[in-house]
């Protein structure tokens, strides 16, 4: 090896030098050395920071810390109402839309002379109280206690308002002196069918009086279009109940 030349360890390359020139290689590799120290020491630096600073985030949000203290509530607006179309019952204050069957008393037992035990014709009918609204009024007499289910003796519909009262004895016509119509009863005949349940036995006749906001406008009607009709159109309902025993 020359007088004048070194070897240089640079950590993985050996390096023959110039003795003239080592001085200068090495304060070169000094300075690359120095900047890597100052760089790699600023970049650990930089992604400790991040480190710590993601972190503190983590914990923050998950244990609470981020939460918003609850502010004073709106003041609650009243919401819009909403119509309806269909007409529901409106409540009636008790005994203000009243029935009553000639003199009786509800729950007493009906006349015979109401029944096929006697002349079967139809007693009078009476009411008050019609509620605001109303345009027409449905009379229904049942028995509910029929041997094949709910039986319909009587159907008046499209009673007018200023009616108050059905007088004893209605024949089978289709209209009434006052107006009203009358439909088919469950035996399929129109106007009063006399109760008459079977020997030994006891049912119960129930009046019911119905107040409409229209006119129904069927030619003629049964129990089942009746009932169809009443549907949402019923502004309320009074019934009288009555007893026979044969």
């Amino acid at each position: 090896m020359p007088n004048n030349v070194r070897i240089i360890d640079t950590g993985s390359v050996y390096k023959w030098l110039p003795i003239v020139d080592e001085y200068h290689y090495l304060s070169d590799v000094l300075c690359r050395n120095a900047y890597y120290r100052v760089y790699t020491s600023s970049v650990m630096d930089n992604h400790a920071s991040i480190l710590v600073g993601v972190t503190l985030i983590f914990l923050l949000v998950f244990s609470g810390c981020t939460s918003v203290a609850p502010s004073s509530p709106a003041p609650a607006t009243p919401s819009p109402e909403i119509s309806i179309s269909q007409t529901t019952s409106t409540p009636v204050p008790p005994g203000t839309f009243t029935l009553n069957v000639n003199s009786l008393t509800t729950g007493s037992p009906l006349p015979e002379v109401y029944s096929c035990k006697g002349a079967g014709e139809s007693p009078a009918v009476s009411w008050d109280g019609i509620p605001a609204g109303t345009k027409s009024l449905v009379l229904i007499l049942e028995d509910p206690d029929a041997p094949s289910g709910t039986f319909t003796h009587w159907l008046v519909y499209n009673i007018p308002i200023d009616v108050r009262s059905i007088p004893s004895g209605q024949t089978a016509q289709k209209v009434l002196s006052n107006g009203a119509q009358q439909g088919d009863t469950s035996a399929g005949s129109r106007g009063y069918y006399p109760p008459c349940p079977p020997v030994g036995t006891t049912h119960r006749y129930i009046f019911r009086l119905y107040a409409v906001d229209m006119d129904i406008t069927q030619p003629t009607a049964d129990r089942d279009s009746i009932d169809w009709a009443l549907q949402g159109h019923t502004l309320a309902k009074t019934e009288f109940l009555t007893t026979l025993k044969r």
